[in-house]
């Protein structure tokens, strides 16, 4: 592993057991740390993009981690080309390649709270992380994530299974994109771009659009492995592996249609609550689009999750 200057976010690599080089980014806490935040990126983007959220974090005592996700970014692999997890069960390693990460933070800050954090794909991995490995959590955050796929989700799996048996799982899907980021990008008013269901501010739309890291074509595989991670999070059985008093952030977006306007957000919070979870905080922001961390009110929604966690964690004095 070599390490690189954890103040400027600079990548270095983590050797994960399922093969992977993970292409991980640590902000170092200032002063007396409270705890550690690792984050989990979203489909098509990568860790680098939340650098303003780890200095805020940072600035706040809290050590951050971010890392790319397999077949994206920097990340790489031997059974995942660009777009794809893995050849096969991709999720699997996807949630295992966490676990490094937790690893590494257990072993350079023990002792101290670790809060697991997602943005919508990664909001899907945060969570069924945290329901395979309810013990490495002290808290969690689910922003901008939508389980609740229900019938639509089922129809869209059949469709991957159709291209997947006609054209093989590490093609990038030709129909979900249609029935996602295409349509997204209709519904928002006055678009300029195909991306401006990602936020109001043109600044970072437009930073997104020229990133050649983000907005690509997720494969067939990587999709397949989306959707499987969609129903095992929001599943009751699932949810009932988490201790009931794990400390919950759910965020959405009102104007954000990959939650369905924030209302999959409601919904997940609902299911949390049935299934006896005690500490579940859920807001969906008025006018907000799809990534709250660069929407023009971001400096609220961050102020209120650091709020919610100095609330949570310990203090270390």
């Amino acid at each position: 592993m070599t390490v690189m200057d954890d103040q400027q976010f600079s990548p270095f690599t983590l050797s994960s057991a399922t093969g992977a080089e993970l292409a991980v980014r640590h902000m170092a806490a200032q002063g007396q740390a409270r705890g550690v935040v690792q984050v989990n990126h979203g489909l098509a983007e990568h860790a680098a993009r939340y650098q303003r959220f780890a200095h805020f974090l940072s600035a706040r005592g809290y050590h951050v981690y971010a890392h790319d996700h397999r077949g994206h970014g920097a990340t790489r692999a031997p059974d995942a080309i660009p777009g794809a997890f893995a050849k096969s069960n991709g999720e699997d390693q996807v949630i295992a390649d966490v676990s490094a990460i937790h690893a590494l933070i257990a072993e350079r800050h023990a002792g101290l709270p670790v809060v697991t954090f997602g943005h919508s794909m990664g909001g899907l991995v945060a969570l069924n992380f945290a329901q395979a490995h309810p013990e490495f959590s002290a808290a969690l955050a689910v922003w901008n994530a939508n389980f609740n796929a229900g019938a639509l989700g089922r129809v869209g799996q059949a469709l991957l299974a159709a291209e997947a048996f006609f054209k093989g799982s590490d093609t990038p899907s030709a129909i979900l994109p249609k029935l996602t980021f295409q349509t997204w990008a209709k519904a928002m008013p006055d678009r300029r771009t195909d991306f401006d269901w990602l936020s109001r501010d043109h600044v970072e739309v437009d930073l997104y659009v020229a990133d050649p890291l983000s907005g690509w074509d997720a494969t067939v595989g990587m999709w397949q492995a989306v959707f499987r991670m969609i129903f095992a999070g929001g599943d009751a059985s699932n949810l009932a592996r988490l201790p009931k008093s794990l400390p919950l952030h759910l965020i959405g977006g009102a104007h954000d249609p990959a939650s369905d306007n924030g209302k999959a957000v409601d919904w997940l919070a609902d299911r949390m609550r049935r299934a006896g979870m005690t500490n579940v905080t859920a807001k969906v922001l008025p006018e907000t689009r799809h990534e709250t961390l660069n929407e023009i009110n971001r400096d609220d929604a961050m102020a209120d999750f650091a709020a919610w966690l100095d609330a949570q964690l310990p203090d270390p004095a």
